[in-house]
């Protein structure tokens, strides 16, 4: 990766500073500064032992989408909250008692009756080992027949979430419009509520295998992007999750330069005019605990190339690129620079992986001195 030669806020121009770009809904106006639409999962950890052997776990909630708003209430001290579906259950209590120790607010869950085992509807669960050296992560997903993947168009007020009470951000991404076809449906509807009322509209491509494999695969997600993207105006991925065929992206050259990535952006852009800002990490994977780390911009004809972490100390990585997305989304939404957005999104991300579990468990005064590089690490 190239290496910067200025200091990242030389770059700015006038209308990266004022936002012009992007039009966010004054914060007084809104009861939300974000609004994330996504499965929560029960992880269970065995932490440095591996599953098959395992006698006890530690318990997480976790979910790509959810990461984010927990990210940004919890580092960040921003109001969010949650729109997901679960069984009344005891488990399904249990996740709505850790979402609420996270600070995300609970009062957007749609609630499914419980059939007394489980056949009609079920809360997601999965078991993560975190892997060491040699020996990647192995996870293992029981998310079958869940209640988020039976949420159907209709089934919440969007109009009243983003109209009543007013949001500023709409966050969700390719597994919750992974888990089902109505599952896909319902994202769509909430795009469209979102743009009628003004809300920023971020999605993540966080393609899945597991979850298109009887969808189609991974041809069969990118048509559902393709067919969301028009209602999008950040997208967290790259052109491999939008691409019109696999084939077309395969021989294209990597976006590992500023100016690789801006070409790929700008290509993007050029289809989807829609796309405001688009945002991509790079991680280069040494072993299981050891990787290079950093992320790339593109807003307004603009790309940048953000902190570089050559080789990057990793306890558990699982939920990093979701807490780079709470990182740059609080920049965006604080009105910085896209330089400073970057840089925040790459620290809270590094910082995430150096804990246990899905979400971050580090402060803003933590993330802005990694930014200055007054906390150790490799960066330059």
């Amino acid at each position: 990766m190239k290496d910067r030669e200025t200091p990242i806020e030389a770059t700015n121009v006038d209308a990266l500073e004022k936002m012009e770009y992007l039009p966010i809904r004054a914060a007084d106006k809104s009861r939300w500064d974000l609004l994330s639409l996504g499965e929560v999962m029960l992880r269970f950890d065995p932490g440095e032992g591996r599953i098959v052997g395992a006698r006890s776990f530690r318990v997480w909630e976790g979910g790509g989408e959810y990461n984010v708003a927990r990210g940004l209430r919890r580092c960040f001290g921003l109001r969010t909250t949650i729109a997901t579906a679960l069984v009344d259950n005891p488990i399904g209590r249990l996740v709505e008692d850790l979402i609420s120790q996270g600070g995300v607010d609970t009062s957007h869950i749609h609630w499914n009756s419980f059939d007394g085992v489980g056949s009609a509807s079920r809360n997601g669960i999965y078991f993560l080992e975190r892997g060491f050296g040699l020996r990647p992560g192995t996870g293992v997903m029981d998310r079958g027949h869940t209640a988020v993947s039976q949420l159907r168009p209709g089934q919440i007020d969007w109009d009243a979430i983003f109209g009543d009470e007013g949001v500023r951000w709409f966050h969700t991404g390719g597994i919750m419009a992974a888990l089902s076809e109505s599952s896909t449906e319902v994202v769509r509807e909430a795009m469209i509520a979102a743009r009628r009322h003004h809300t920023v509209v971020s999605f993540d491509g966080n393609y899945r295998p597991s979850l298109w494999r009887s969808r189609g695969g991974r041809q069969a997600s990118i048509d559902v992007n393709r067919s969301l993207l028009p209602m999008v105006d950040v997208l967290f991925g790259h052109e491999g999750d939008i691409a019109s065929a696999v084939e077309d992206h395969a021989h294209r050259p990597a976006w590992h330069t500023v100016e690789s990535f801006s070409a790929m952006a700008q290509r993007i852009i050029a289809e989807f005019p829609a796309l405001k800002v688009i945002a991509t990490t790079v991680r280069n994977t040494t072993s299981a605990n050891r990787n290079g780390w950093s992320a790339f911009a593109f807003a307004h004809d603009h790309a940048d190339h953000g902190l570089r972490f050559d080789d990057l100390e990793i306890l558990d990585r699982v939920g990093g690129g979701d807490s780079f997305a709470a990182g740059f989304i609080y920049g965006l939404l604080q009105r910085k620079s896209l330089a400073w957005s970057l840089n925040c999104g790459i620290a809270h991300g590094a910082l995430a992986m150096t804990t246990p579990g899905d979400s971050s468990m580090s402060t803003l005064s933590e993330v802005e001195a990694l930014m200055s590089g007054k906390l150790k690490g490799t960066i330059r």
